[in-house]
């Protein structure tokens, strides 16, 4: 992932134009007549992951669900700034009919290229129901939804089995909210289960004109496309895993827009690169260090309680961070219901508790591994923990991977290698409301998200519970035990929240569009005049 090394540049592609042109756009076009229009304002940004898939109900990524903002339309749609909310996209109207129904009315005039038509109530029926149908991974997403009802070409009702709270906030706005063709989509995948790399239509102000793993992704205008125009002709996406290449690559010209380390954001505040603006904004992820319970050497509690205690967070955000992130109390960061004001294990751990802890357990010598993303940050907390366990006579091997062998690691789905899982360096991204920060540790999620395998039965029925209850204090209260109960299982050591600094180019860029914890709504990013 790491050796673009500039290579990406205009000059490059143009000569390899004939190369990568052998695909058709949506449009029918040849790729390499249209990919460089000759006074077109191009976009170029840093995604922090590669793509694994296209298809919105079953994304694995939140770069993929960045992109797809593009490609596909859906009801509603995150407003860009810095205080969360919502607006229309597809839906001309939106309705909360009571508890377990919400109306829908779709705009008129929105069409899927490649001949497919208009975008109707069907295909949204089709787009939300085939995410349970095929047992996505993104079921949480969709909380106790079961069908929608169709009313006209242009009207439905979607239906829960029980109230869910969190639909305008996740379901909607997200990614199982981007509507798919089902004429499209049953074409190409005879089922109507995950098309994958090769999107049969799209419905949004871009298309995919390319994309090649680990190096790109190529998005161009949808002339079928007749709703407001974005502000630039073409996006380039390039998956750049490690924060210091990326901020290698945008002082090289490469990329025009990226997120920044923390430990880079005061020296690049004293000395920007030229015509270039610097924003942080506070992150709803979470990082943490995660035990798979299920592994022999670490069955007993005792075990992962001592390197519970053992870990000094204040010490790791020094090392990793330069002292600018947040010590995380849960998975819920500040800002959001359900925000712990502190963790059941002190941020700064305890040795001699630590050790007592081991010597409850009659382990002596103890081995293990650590899988983390192999970029300097996660290798930075890595090396600090190997450091803080070898103090109550831990060894720790430390296991570099790239995004692709990551991020399938604890899938049963994907093989035996979740067997051999020990301890794991894991971030997930997060969502303005907790159900997004708490779903993928209950049962069913063991062998896909959960790879702690974590199993508590209080747990998952405060996870249902929790979706059903509108007034904030008493939702917050459900998710403060959630969390109590992660980390009493031993299981879990909260780091920090982290924090989103970006870097754009103001020569290219005039104004940018995020959400508030900054993730990049390509849509609503403005070209500099010049």
């Amino acid at each position: 992932m790491n050796n673009f090394a500039g290579d990406l540049s205009r000059r490059t592609f143009l000569k390899t134009g004939a190369a990568l042109g052998g695909g058709i756009l949506a449009s029918g076009m040849p790729l390499s007549q249209a990919i460089w229009a000759a006074e077109g304002k191009v976009l170029k940004v840093r995604s922090r992951t590669d793509f694994t898939t296209f298809d919105p109900g079953f994304y694995t990524r939140g770069s993929e669900v960045d992109a797809m903002n593009c490609l596909y339309s859906k009801l509603t749609r995150f407003k860009p700034g810095s205080e969360w909310g919502w607006e229309l996209e597809a839906a001309e109207k939106i309705e909360q009919v009571d508890p377990t129904h919400i109306r829908f009315h779709l705009k008129k005039g929105i069409k899927f290229t490649g001949g497919y038509g208009a975008l109707t109530a069907k295909d949204v029926k089709f787009s939300l129901e085939r995410v349970i149908k095929y047992k996505s991974v993104d079921i949480p997403d969709l909380g106790p939804f079961d069908h929608v009802e169709v009313e006209n070409d242009h009207t439905g009702v979607i239906v829960f089995k029980t109230p869910f709270v969190p639909v305008w906030s996740i379901t909607f706005p997200y990614g199982v909210g981007h509507i798919v063709s089902e004429q499209a989509v049953m074409k190409a995948t005879k089922d109507g289960n995950n098309f994958g790399m090769k999107p049969p239509a799209f419905s949004g102000p871009y298309v995919l004109a390319d994309f090649k793993s680990n190096q790109y992704v190529l998005l161009t205008r949808n002339p079928d496309w007749s709703g407001p125009k974005p502000g630039f002709d073409e996006i380039r996406i390039l998956p750049i895993g490690d924060d210091k290449t990326a901020e290698r690559a945008y002082q090289a010209g490469d990329i025009d827009f990226t997120h920044i380390s923390l430990d880079s954001l005061a020296t690049f505040k004293r000395n920007p690169p030229p015509n270039t603006k610097i924003e942080v904004m506070p992150s709803i992820g979470y990082v943490w260090l995660g035990m798979n319970m299920d592994h022999p050497k670490l069955k007993d509690i005792n075990v992962r309680k001592a390197i519970q205690w053992a870990i000094n967070v204040p010490q790791i955000l020094d090392a990793a961070y330069a002292g600018q992130a947040n010590v995380a109390t849960g998975t819920i960061a500040p800002g959001l219901i359900g925000h712990r004001e502190k963790a059941l294990v002190l941020p700064e751990g305890d040795l001699t508790k630590a050790k007592e802890f081991l010597e409850k357990a009659g382990v002596s010598d103890l081995q293990l591994t650590l899988d983390c993303l192999n970029e300097a940050t996660y290798s930075t907390i890595a090396q600090t923990v190997q450091a803080q366990l070898s103090q109550i006579g831990i060894t720790v091997q430390v296991n570099l991977q790239d995004s692709g062998s990551f991020w399938t690691l604890g899938m049963e789905s994907e093989g035996d290698r979740w067997k051999d899982a020990q301890l794991i360096l894991n971030d997930f991204i997060g969502l303005p409301d907790p159900h997004y920060e708490t779903s993928w540790f209950t049962k069913p999620q063991v062998g896909v998200w959960n790879w702690e395998r974590f199993r508590n039965d209080r747990f998952d029925e405060l996870s249902a519970k929790a979706l059903t209850i509108e007034d904030p204090n008493e939702r917050a209260k459900l998710y403060y035990e959630m969390q109590d109960l992660m980390e009493d299982s031993g299981c879990y050591r909260f780091l920090t929240n982290d924090a989103a600094p970006m870097m754009y180019r103001t020569s290219k860029i005039a104004e940018v569009g995020t959400r508030p914890d900054g993730d990049p709504l390509f849509l609503d990013f403005k070209p500099a005049s010049a």
